[in-house]
């Protein structure tokens, strides 16, 4: 969903954006030191979640989809696969409920629907959560927020490592995206070149038309890493995150009458989070890393 920009007219209100811009900025070096292959931690390491009792629960049933790779898609043979699948299994491992839970997969569009008729007891699908959902739906903690990131054609002369040094280059980005009003939001000395769509976007930059290009990061990491880029081109300081721009992250949705379960899930993502076993899933599917 792309959220429309507030309109400021005067100086003054540029002076104010720029000004909020840095004091976000600052609070997202905390994710951009954590770059590389380790997944942020978005659970306070000192918080223990209590674990309800499960044990009159007949089974857990996990709705997902097949159109969201790595998350969720059917592998060469057909089965189920993808990080969200993993991490429902393991949390129903951690819940010690593994004979109990169940995992189908619907087309997107009927995900919702499903949930509501009680098809299922949990969607964990890259759902967006919007306040539209939050008054029917509950929601668990975020397991993992996807970032947007910088990407760079190695050829460019671009002066220092941090996103400073893009400004007075070309940086490309989609059109009436979040990502293209991020980029103005926070970093307004940098000049935005606009395109219909990723694909021109990634052949730009791939031909030095633009220096750079700012997008969605889990897009980026693996276009960087694939033949498709001819190695042109290298992530790029960052992740920047945003939860007015970029949503809340990954959650699990289930109904609103389920309350006990939504706090188990959410004591299983905490543990597994803790234990390092979210870590495990995540650079099984993200080798590359998103931050």
């Amino acid at each position: 969903m792309v959220q429309s920009k507030p309109a400021f007219l005067a100086s003054g209100g540029i002076l104010i954006l720029c000004l909020v811009s840095i004091v976000l900025l600052s609070a997202f070096s905390v994710f951009a030191q954590q770059s590389g292959s380790s997944v942020p931690l978005l659970f306070d390491s000192r918080e223990r979640l209590a674990k309800p009792d499960l044990s009159s629960l007949v089974r857990l049933r996990f709705l997902t989809s097949v159109d969201f790779p790595p998350f969720n898609f059917t592998d060469q043979n057909g089965k189920l696969s993808g990080f969200n699948v993993d991490l429902a299994r393991e949390i129903c491992s951690e819940l010690e409920i593994a004979d109990k839970c169940q995992i189908q997969a619907l087309p997107f569009a009927d995900l919702q629907k499903a949930l509501a008729g009680s098809q299922g007891d949990a969607v964990i699908a890259g759902l967006a959560v919007t306040p539209e959902l939050r008054r029917e739906f509950l929601f668990s903690r975020p397991y993992l927020m996807l970032p947007a990131r910088f990407v760079r054609n190695t050829a460019a002369a671009v002066t220092g490592t941090t996103a400073a040094g893009l400004a007075g280059h070309s940086v490309g980005i989609v059109k009436g995206t979040v990502h293209e009003a991020m980029l103005a939001a926070f970093f307004p000395a940098i000049k935005a070149q606009p395109f219909d769509n990723k694909e021109a976007l990634l052949t730009a930059l791939k031909e030095r038309k633009v220096d750079a290009a700012f997008a969605d990061a889990l897009q980026l990491s693996f276009w960087v890493a694939s033949p498709a880029s001819d190695k042109c081109c290298a992530l790029f300081d960052g992740p920047y995150m945003s939860e007015h721009f970029l949503g809340e992250g990954m959650t699990i949705m289930l109904r609103q009458n389920d309350s006990v379960l939504t706090a188990a899930i959410d004591h299983a993502l905490a543990t597994l989070s803790r234990n390092g076993r979210l870590q495990e899933i995540y650079l099984r599917y993200f080798p590359y890393g998103l931050y």
